[in-house]
């Protein structure tokens, strides 16, 4: 294989970097984290694609230790081994989170992240007129979170939600940024995560959409079993509340039809048993507890009329 064709992916202890071996228009898998220690693997967001590991196993993609040094267009890594004339070396060092474009105080910082209310209003505004959409991470689809926080902020646009004073959500920011350093490894390339499930029923009930489970128990006992267990989609924020949309309760009741339908290539038709596979089950069972009974007999010949002696003197 030609070198040129090449891709090799660094991995660090915090970060990986990317050494891209050919043309530029070759695909950069520069994102990508691998590290054998779960605090290193969990502090970084994944990305996850089918096309790294089959690019991996084909050779086009070689995982890489730490860089050492660079001479010239020479790369020399911690194990010793060297890639000659690299043409692109991208470093894949994230994000800075930052809102250049807004006046100093109109920002408030906490922690690593700039602390906004229930990650969407600032706090320090005299009057609710900004709201940042999308700018959090959880282990979900990011969609449904957008759309439950557009949402709450309609309706604080509206005038038809208020907003807490500007000190009790600044208590609430620096409540947040705790919980996130207590519950996840934090630093300034990850400082906006949440749980996917609590985030979306906080903001629900904020917008009046959350859906009580007590009374889906007491009114529809299968609706409450596919919203209590089932996945968490937006479908059970239109139940009820303003935005409710009459279709939502068929729209969850459906979803896992909706989504083994593509994996059946055809739908086969259930054949009725007929009477002799019926008759050859029965005589399997019989065979067996016979098999099982002459079993008991004969390794252990006091159990069975000890159990017969007792069920008659019970029935006495």
């Amino acid at each position: 294989m030609n070198i040129k064709d090449l891709s090799y992916l660094q991995t660090s202890s915090f970060r990986s970097s990317s050494l891209h071996i050919g043309p530029t228009s070759k695909p950069h898998y520069d994102k990508y984290r691998f590290s054998g220690f779960l605090y290193w693997l969990f502090s970084q967001i994944p990305v996850i694609n089918d096309d790294l590991p089959l690019k991996i196993l084909s050779g086009s993609v070689i995982i890489k230790p730490n860089v050492k040094e660079i001479c010239g267009s020479t790369v020399v890594f911690d194990d010793g081994s060297m890639v000659e004339k690299v043409d692109t070396i991208v470093f894949a060092t994230g994000y800075n989170y930052s809102f250049s474009y807004l006046p100093n105080n109109v920002l408030y910082r906490s922690g690593h992240r700039v602390g906004l209310y229930k990650h969407v209003f600032p706090p320090n505004l005299e009057h609710p007129t900004l709201a940042v959409v999308g700018f959090i991470h959880a282990l979900g689809a990011i969609m449904p979170q957008a759309e439950i926080q557009a949402r709450w902020v309609t309706r604080v646009f509206r005038g038809l939600k208020m907003l807490p004073s500007n000190q009790s959500m600044i208590k609430a920011i620096e409540k947040d940024t705790n919980d996130i350093e207590k519950n996840y490894i934090v630093s300034k390339l990850t400082p906006l995560q949440v749980d996917f499930v609590s985030y979306m029923d906080d903001i629900a009930a904020e917008v009046g959409v959350r859906p009580s489970l007590p009374w889906l128990f007491f009114t529809d006992y299968q609706l409450f079993k596919h919203v209590l267990w089932g996945p968490v989609t937006a479908y059970q924020y239109r139940l009820m509340g303003a935005g409710k949309w009459e279709g939502a309760r068929k729209a969850i009741l459906t979803q896992f039809d909706r989504m083994y339908k593509p994996l059946k290539s055809r739908k086969l038709e259930e054949k009725e048993s007929s009477t002799t596979g019926r008759l050859v089950k029965l005589s399997l069972m019989i065979l067996g507890g016979g098999g099982a009974a002459y079993y008991f007999h004969t390794h252990y010949p006091d159990t069975i009329p000890t159990l017969l002696s007792n069920l008659r003197l019970q029935t006495v």
